[in-house]
Formats: structure tokens, sequence, C-alpha cells
């Protein structure tokens, strides 16, 4: 298990990338084949909803010359005076009633010469309880039952749905209509024009075939006619409301849920039939018909295969140069950065190799830096360290003490050794690096204190201490080195004057100032000025110690800047990072 999670280890970025190229092609292949099959069935529906719409209307115009075939027949009936006297003439003679039948007869025949076209029966019947028909052997119903069926008596002109009954006769689309006399308008009859569902059905059999079925329905929502004979009677209300959504919002078809199963809809008004003409197309059946979806698929399994050979073998040799620069690398000696991996392989690994070494030569120098500044920061906290204290500074500050005890101001005197112990416990006695602003501050003051009694109270100092800054840590006698140029330095030709101490945090740092009114000097062009160290000073740490330990400690943008005008004054700004003592681990 270890080895092959070596071996996985050491392949690991040609298996990731592998991976990757396998999963992107694979999810583009799906996507292109999915969006391919998708706009083939839309492209499809397209071309196919506009070539039944037009085959729709062909079948709509032949519906229009039978219905008008049908309207001239109905107004040759109605036109008919021998019609008229045979439906209401009341007669029984035998010999009358023969003459009347030929006459009808005859005229019939001429009635029925006009729709020879078409497969018809034409029934007519009176209130004299005559009746008449070409072929009544057809109807699907018995002439009494006729008579007693809605269609009767209705003076418009109206087709209807006659289902097959017991006698197994085949169902029709029935026209009907009332004959009317026109000056008293009483109904002296009525007439019938059936035509049987099978010879209906051709007038749009031809353009039907698996999946693309026709189904004529009547305002009912019954349908009439189709060419599937199971729908044949039934009531397909949700089929005439898409017929009419169509109709009325002039849609050029619509998909629907029908029966079931996914269906594409077109449907057509017949004004002249007051019925809907619906086409029917199985999304399903037709594009498995038309668009092979496995042959599709397996064309895309085939590219989507051999996309991943090529791009296997192209990984695998990309990958091969790099992984035995990631050997190298890995077998090269803990820290013996001396030793340079070989640049071989390919352009890319080639330049890492480059780049790698030219890493190595730069950490050589950076180390070779760092050891040089370690060495020069360890000499200047010696040297802090050992000059914190001039023992000059004692001598001159006992001596005054003995001065003061003799003079009899033994008060004075111990508020000054009180001062010089203090002093030295936070510069000797306290081996931390670092203290607070508030340490700090306590010490200036005790050290501001010893001068004042040794040589006066001609220079006044001033604390201007922020106090959100009193918990910060600077480092020790940071600012005392300054303290100390001010008082011997910088009053050298007035005879006295003030020194302001400022602390504040201004954004990210710690900003410490000493101010002072006294000779000034003058400043040369990016140099810190450098004072003649006295012995009677308190420390020998210097300006520039002070400005190079900051920059060591916390990096160049840290420092020590001074600003001066002869006969004006002396600005000292230190900037500091803002610390904490939990954030300090090792000055």
């Amino acid at each position: 298990m270890k080895r092959l999670l070596e071996r996985f280890n050491q392949h690991g970025l040609f298996i990731k990338m592998f991976l990757v190229m396998v999963i992107s092609i694979v999810t583009v292949s799906v996507i292109i084949t999915f969006s391919t099959i998708r706009m083939s069935e839309r492209l499809f529906m397209e071309t196919f909803s506009i070539t039944n719409s037009k085959v729709i209307n062909h079948i709509k115009t032949s519906f229009e010359s039978f219905s008008y075939s049908i309207v001239k027949a109905s107004n040759n009936i109605q036109q008919s005076g021998k019609i008229k006297s045979f439906l209401t003439d009341k007669d029984t003679n035998s010999m009358s009633m023969m003459k009347a039948y030929y006459s009808m007869d005859q005229q019939m025949s001429y009635i029925h010469s006009n729709v020879d076209a078409y497969e018809l029966n034409i029934v007519v019947a009176g209130i004299n309880g005559r009746m008449y028909s070409s072929n009544y052997a057809y109807w699907p119903v018995s002439a009494v039952d006729l008579r007693k069926y809605p269609i009767t008596d209705q003076k418009k002109l109206t087709y209807h749905y006659l289902g097959s009954s017991e006698n197994n006769q085949a169902p029709m689309i029935v026209a009907s209509k009332a004959l009317v006399e026109r000056s008293t308008g009483n109904i002296y009859g009525s007439f019938y024009i059936g035509i049987r569902e099978k010879d209906f059905k051709q007038f749009y059999s031809n353009y039907t075939s698996y999946g693309n079925d026709v189904v004529v329905l009547d305002q009912s929502g019954v349908v009439v006619s189709s060419n599937k004979p199971d729908l044949l009677g039934q009531e397909a209300i949700e089929l005439l409301h898409y017929a009419k959504e169509i109709d009325e919002s002039d849609m050029a078809y619509k998909d629907a849920d029908v029966m079931g199963k996914n269906h594409i809809v077109l449907a057509e008004y017949l004004p002249s039939l007051d019925m809907y003409l619906v086409n029917l197309i199985n999304k399903e059946i037709v594009m498995h018909q038309l668009i092979n979806k496995k042959a599709i698929v397996l064309i895309s399994t085939v590219i989507v295969v051999a996309a991943l050979l090529i791009v296997f073998l192209i990984s695998r040799r990309l990958t091969r140069s790099l992984r035995k620069l990631v050997n190298q690398i890995s077998n090269m000696a803990k820290y013996d950065f001396d030793k340079y991996v070989s640049v071989n392989g390919s352009y890319e690994t080639r330049q890492l190799a480059e780049a790698f070494n030219f890493m190595l030569d730069e950490l050589h120098n950076y180390v070779d830096e760092l050891i040089r500044t370690q060495k020069k920061q360890r000499n200047a906290e010696l040297e802090a360290l050992q000059q914190q204290i001039n023992p000059h500074f004692l001598y001159n500050t006992l001596t005054s003490v003995k001065i003061m005890v003799k003079q009899g101001n033994q008060e004075k005197a111990a508020e000054t050794i009180n001062a010089l112990i203090s002093l030295l416990q936070n510069a000797i006695g306290n081996i931390s690096e670092t203290i607070t602003v508030e340490q700090e501050l306590s010490n200036l003051k005790n050290y501001v204190f010893i001068n004042q009694v040794r040589y006066g109270e001609r220079i006044k100092v001033n604390y201007f201490i922020s106090p959100d800054c009193l918990s910060y840590q600077l480092p020790k006698l940071i600012i005392q080195p300054f303290i100390e140029n001010a008082f011997f330095h910088a009053f050298n030709h007035k005879a006295g004057g003030y020194i302001h101490i400022l602390v504040a945090i201004e954004g990210d740092r710690l900003i410490c100032e000493v101010v002072d009114n006294g000779d000034g000097m003058e400043m040369k062009a990016n140099k810190l000025p450098s004072y003649k160290n006295k012995r009677k000073l308190f420390s020998g740490i210097g300006v520039r110690n002070v400005h190079e330990r900051i920059k060591l400690l916390y990096g160049e943008q840290y420092g020590v800047e001074i600003s001066s005008e002869i006969g004006v004054g002396t600005k000292v700004k230190i900037q500091l990072p803002l610390l904490k003592e939990e954030n300090i681990t090792s000055i």
C-alpha cells in the first residue's frame, strides 16, 4: 500500500491532468451531443410543423369542396317543388303514390348526380310520414330512430356524428336541415345527407402515417373521424381545448401531452363543418424514425475515446521530464544546496530547472547576507548592553549627592538617590530587551530629575503622552539618548529652553518625538548627525546606533528622522511598529 501511494505521488501530476482532461472532454462531448440532438429535434419540428401546416390547409380545402357540394344539394332539395309535394301530399291512393315516388326518384337522381364524387346517402322525410332514401342500408340507425335524433328539425345545416349501433353498421357523419315553408316558416320535412366515416377519412388518410395522426372534433369534443378507429365517438375535451387555443392564439403548433404521450399538436378550424381538424405528431415515434440517437452517441463515444488516447499520450510525454525533475529535487540531501539539478527534457522543464538552479544561487547569497546581518545585529545588541551605563555618570551623580548631604539638603539627596536606584533597576535589573512606553517614560523622568539636580532647571522638559500608547512596547533606552543629546548639545549658546517629549499612534505606527528649541545644527543630506561623546552621559548609545538597531529589529520602513534649523531647534522623530507584549517573542 505504501509503495502504491508513493507511485501515485510520483505520477500525481499526470493523473490529475489526465483526470481533468477526461472530465472536460466527456463533459464537452455530452453537452455537444445533447445540444446536437436537441437542435436536430427543434429543426425537425419546425420543418415538420411547416410541412404539416400546408398539408392541413390542403385537407381543409378538400373539406370545403365537400361542404360546398353538400350545400348545393341542400339548396336543390329546399327549392324542389316535387320534393315538397312528396313530403306534404296526404293522398294515399296507390296510383298517386306510385307517381309521387317515381317523380321523387327522378328528382333525387338529379340531385345525387351533383354529388356523385362522394359516397353519399340522402334521406328525405316529411311531415306526412313519407320517407325517401337513396340507400338506407348504410345507415347505423333505423328510420324511426333517425326521426327522434336531435339533428332533426334544425333550420340550419349542421353536421353530426352517428355512431355504430347493434346492426354493426359503420359510423357516419350526417349533414341535416329542416325543410321550411318560406311564406309561413312552417317545417314540412327534413333531409339527411350521410357519409360513412371510412369514406369521410379519405380526405386525409393519404397524409397520415405511424405517429402522424389526424382527428376531427365537433364543438362538443366528440371525435367524429380519425385514422385511429379506437378514438371514434370518444370525448376529447382536452384536445378540443388545445385546438381552440391554437386557433384563437394563431399559434403554429403546440407541445402538449395527449393521451399520456408527448405530441406536437397542429389544428385548423373548419367553418363550413363547424369542426376542428387536429394533427397529432408523436414526437417520440417520429424522432426515433428520423434521428438515430444510438448512432450519434456511438460516434461521440468513438471521438471521446480517440481524444482521450491522444490526451493520455501527450500528457504522459509532457509530465515525464517534469517528474524526473521533481525526483531530482526530492532526492537532494537536506540542506545540500550546492547540488544543482540537470537541465534537460522539454522546454518547460528546462526553464524550471534553470529557474531552480538560479534560485539556489540566490539562496546562497541570501544565507550569506543573513549571517552577516545576524552577526552585525548581535554586535550592536552586545555593544548596547555593554555601554548602557557610563560609570562617570554614576561618579558625578554620587558626588552631587555627597555635596547635598554636606550642605544639609538630605531630602533632595534622598530623592536623587531614589531616582538613581529606579533608573539603574530598569537599565540593569530588567533583562528584557523591550519595555512599555509607561516604563520608558518613568526612566526618562528619573534621568531628567537627576540632570536638573546636577545642572539646574534652565532646561524645562514637558511630556505629551497619549494614554492609549502606555501599554505598547518599544526597545529599552531608545528615547533616552536623544534626551542626553538635547541636554548637553542643544543649549551651548542659549541660556535655557525647553524639551518636548511626544508619544502617539499614527496609523499602524508608534511615533516618538523629541523636540527642543535649542541652538539647532546644520544637517547633511541623507546623514544623521554625530555628537562627540562626553564622559558625563548616562549611556554610550549614539544616535546612529539607535537608528541601525531599529532597522535591524523591525525593518527598513522604521527608524529615526532628524530635522534641525540653526537658532530654531531640533526635532527627532522615531517610528516604531505597534507591538503589545504578547506579540513579542524575541527582539
